[in-house]
């Protein structure tokens, strides 16, 4: 099958290679070029602010933004009537029988994203064909406020959704988010004076960081923790603890599981002198944790996300190892400190936050796959297996889901009324910004979708910027978010663990 892209002239990326050089990899295809005559050029302001972010925080040069020449393309110059041509140029074309138009938020690829990168919206990228959307996604970033780099990871994850489009994928539905009130195309983000104030803002932001990265911990979680209440439909209410740390390392990711009688709470425990993760885990009483969490498993890469579980009388754990490019099961040997790994579950893969339910007699794993230089946050993928040591098997039409706001699994799934539902996390407004609730309509070889009925952000009950987990066992329920941790911290905070033991400091 012979693809032609249609692109501007004016306007030629390194990401526009790429894409060919991925197409050109599928079984049979022949991938070529046409120009999108009359269309405009480069966004002039644009490319002077990515270099200016470039030089400031320190992004790799030579990415999917990079200006090429169209001598780069010659390698595709081919002779010929196309079977399909996807149009990818900034002003609108026709869409015929054999023609596919990509845009974003009603208008030109490019110029949608660039838009939506400097006003800090979430776009949403279309591929239509004659009858309408072929497949469409809320594309997430991983450096949401960083014009370049989000733009880049933008340009990526387009290259996933033309490929699901492509392959069939059944994307052609994004799921409404609750009291989302979506902006559209914003002409007036592309004016000169919009990118200049933009770089001004981009200087200041750039110190600002550099101030808070030399007197605070960046990132630094907290975990949160209180008794079960009923649901959270109506907010998240108030009443939590922290699970108080020593100041040299955060805890996130909480897992709680019970074990005969025993409530066990297993977390991610960062340690920042050592900029990588282990698995944690404390005992909790009826009053709360009875000890600061100890090491229960290390590997030479980072850990977090600890889904523990009961199976067949023993405990089992799948923790997120995404640098190892696999979803790992481990069996504990002699719980909840020692665990040996039992079985590789999928290979080949960045993924996050694997997720296992039994549903309707099979099991399903759920996770977010990084697909290039896309976002971790924000492709949802699925395998399904008889048993939850596998054989594990990737659905047919994955990604499932492109969708920032309710891709990444936020923790255990769980059915209530007979329904299954699944928590998420909301990264609109960057990593882990909100927690959702959405309501899964389907899960078979065929397909997926949900509905997404409840978005909690953090706010007076539960103060900070984060809010990206939450699990319920043993009469406990956990949370986490963001805390601001000054370097000294670690000074007094030994005092104020040893003080709150003895109960002489009321909980936070």
């Amino acid at each position: 099958m012979k693809i032609d892209l249609r692109v501007d002239r004016g306007a030629l990326r390194r990401w526009h290679l790429s894409l060919a050089e991925r197409l050109g990899r599928r079984p049979g295809a022949q991938v070529g070029f046409r120009w999108a005559e009359g269309a405009g050029g480069s966004f002039k302001m644009a490319e002077a602010l990515f270099q200016i972010e470039t030089l400031l925080f320190g992004l790799g040069r030579g990415g999917p933004a990079q200006r090429i020449g169209e001598d780069a393309l010659a390698p595709f110059a081919s002779p010929g009537e196309a079977y399909l041509v996807i149009d990818l140029a900034r002003e609108p074309a026709s869409v015929g029988a054999r023609v596919w138009r990509v845009e974003c938020d009603g208008v030109g690829l490019e110029p949608g994203l660039l838009a939506a990168a400097i006003t800090g919206r979430t776009p949403t990228v279309r591929v239509l064909g004659p009858s309408g959307p072929l497949a469409m996604a809320r594309p997430g970033a991983d450096h949401m406020g960083l014009v370049a780099a989000t733009f880049e990871e933008w340009l990526e994850r387009t290259a996933t959704l033309i490929e699901a489009a492509l392959d069939g994928a059944a994307l052609a539905v994004l799921p409404p988010i609750p009291d989302d009130a979506p902006m559209g195309f914003d002409s007036s983000a592309l004016a000169a004076s919009r990118w200049v104030k933009r770089a001004g803002k981009t200087f200041k932001q750039a110190a600002v960081r550099g101030v808070y990265s030399a007197l605070c911990h960046a990132p630094h979680w907290r975990v949160g923790w209180r008794r079960k209440r009923d649901d959270l439909a109506g907010g998240l209410g108030g009443g939590w603890t922290d699970l108080l740390d020593d100041g040299q390392r955060f805890y996130a990711d909480p897992f709680p599981v019970v074990w005969r009688g025993r409530t066990f709470l297993f977390v991610e425990d960062f340690a920042h002198r050592l900029g990588k993760g282990i698995i944690s885990v404390a005992e909790f009483g009826p009053e709360g944790p009875l000890a600061a969490p100890e090491p229960a498993l290390e590997m030479p890469g980072h850990l977090s996300y600890p889904n523990v579980f009961e199976r067949d009388g023993e405990m089992w754990m799948i923790p997120e190892s995404g640098a190892s490019g696999s979803i790992d099961l481990y069996r504990a040997r002699a719980f909840p400190f020692s665990w040996t790994l039992e079985a590789r579950l999928a290979e080949g893969v960045v993924a996050s936050d694997a997720t296992l339910t039994e549903w309707a007699g099979r099991w399903w794993m759920f996770a977010t796959v990084r697909d290039g230089g896309g976002a971790h946050s924000d492709a949802l993928h699925l395998w399904s297996a008889p048993d939850f040591r596998g054989p594990w098997t990737a659905h047919p039409r994955n990604p499932v889901l492109i969708d920032i706001a309710s891709a990444r699994p936020a923790g255990r799934m769980f059915t209530a009324g007979g329904v299954l539902y699944r928590p998420v996390q909301d990264c609109r407004a960057g990593y882990g910004a909100a927690l959702g609730f959405a309501r899964v309509e389907r899960l078979d070889d065929s397909g997926f979708a949900q509905t997404i009925e409840t978005i909690i952000r953090p706010g007076a009950d539960w103060p900070g910027r984060r809010l990206h987990t939450y699990n319920a066992a043993g009469g406990f329920e956990f949370i986490d978010g963001s805390a601001f941790c000054p370097r000294w911290a670690a000074l007094r905070r030994p005092l104020e663990m040893a003080q709150r033991r003895e109960g002489r400091l009321a909980p936070a």
